[in-house]
């Protein structure tokens, strides 16, 4: 017997919910409640797409819930607890004037970070929130007035956000670790190869409307490295790609061996490229480049990925003008 709509809301919501705990628990000494409150919004949403509204309304309350337990009461409070011993240890170590310059430059720096955190949020999670919103309220009032074509036009358009929104979570989480010093990566023998395929097709919507090239040698070496880490590293990079080269313009993929023990991954594109005294400061936490639209997570993540494989990385211009951006990650010895 089918499910009624409300049915299916709620539905997906408890599964959403229980998907979002099962992201999110592991990390909980790792993330803030920011973090968690953000991710915990989406199983309302997803409700309210396949349900309505009262599945939306059922699935919110349940989601804070969830929240209230697992990451505020008692958890939170001990957490909160926890740093407050270290920040009085601290202090004790101290003297009185270098403790005060120290709370000031604290101060300042968590001041820049949450209003940059703030601007980025309000941008990525309430730009593609507002679309979804906008499209499932049009398809659910007005759905029986639209021809099939234009019903998959606005279906794709829901996913192509709700993808984007997966992608801003997944930096999100992965900055949390970073802050926290939390990132660490698990390495087993990796053929890039099959990780970059993989990674290209898994985003043919995101690079439909670009030519993508991917270039790997056949006796390229297997990498030391996480799978995952560097999937989402390159994901970034093919992304920051897309939204900055022109649609119909060629982005190439590629890996070699550029010295003994190492292999360099490459993202070009033919974009406006990034001139040569910003690139450093590209790779800064919610850094945007003139006119970007971008959230200014990605290039930080990237780096903080080559880090944690010791590798190098850097931009450079691209043969076509555009940008380059290569990072190495070490060759996996047996």
């Amino acid at each position: 017997m089918a499910l009624s709509r409300p049915a299916r809301g709620l539905l997906v919501g408890a599964l959403t919910i229980v998907l979002a705990l099962a992201m999110l628990a592991p990390l909980r000494s790792d993330i803030d409640t920011a973090t968690a409150a953000l991710v915990l919004v989406f199983p309302g949403v997803a409700a309210a797409i396949a349900g309505g509204r009262l599945a939306a309304l059922v699935s919110a309350v349940a989601s804070a819930a969830v929240f209230n337990v697992v990451f505020l009461r008692p958890y939170e409070a001990e957490r909160r607890a926890a740093a407050e011993r270290r920040a009085f240890e601290v202090a004790d170590a101290r003297a009185a004037t270098d403790r005060a310059v120290a709370e000031a430059m604290a101060l300042g720096l968590a001041g820049e970070h949450r209003a940059a955190l703030l601007r980025s949020v309000s941008h990525d999670l309430r730009t593609p929130l507002s679309t979804i919103r906008a499209v499932a309220s049009d398809l659910r009032d007005g759905g029986g007035e639209y021809d099939e074509s234009t019903r998959e036009e606005l279906l794709d358009l829901v996913v192509d956000e709700a993808e984007r929104l997966d992608r801003f979570v997944a930096n999100l989480l992965s900055l949390s670790r970073v802050d926290a010093g939390a990132l660490e990566a698990d390495r087993q023998a990796i053929a890039l190869d099959e990780l970059l395929d993989q990674c290209v097709r898994r985003h043919a919507r995101l690079v439909r409307d670009r030519k993508v090239s991917v270039d790997v040698p056949l006796t390229l070496p297997l990498v030391d490295a996480d799978w995952t880490l560097v999937d989402q590293a390159v994901t970034n990079l093919v992304a920051n790609a897309v939204r900055h080269a022109p649609a119909g313009s060629r982005i190439w993929v590629s890996a070699r061996e550029v010295e003994p023990g190492w292999v360099e991954v490459r993202v070009t594109d033919q974009g406006p490229g990034i001139p040569a005294a910003e690139r450093a400061a590209a790779f800064q936490p919610f850094r945007r480049g003139p006119g970007s639209s971008s959230s200014g997570v990605g290039l930080a993540i990237v780096r903080a990925v080559v880090d944690a494989h010791g590798g190098e990385v850097g931009i450079e211009e691209g043969p076509a003008g555009g940008t380059s951006v290569r990072f190495t990650l070490p060759v996996h010895r047996d």
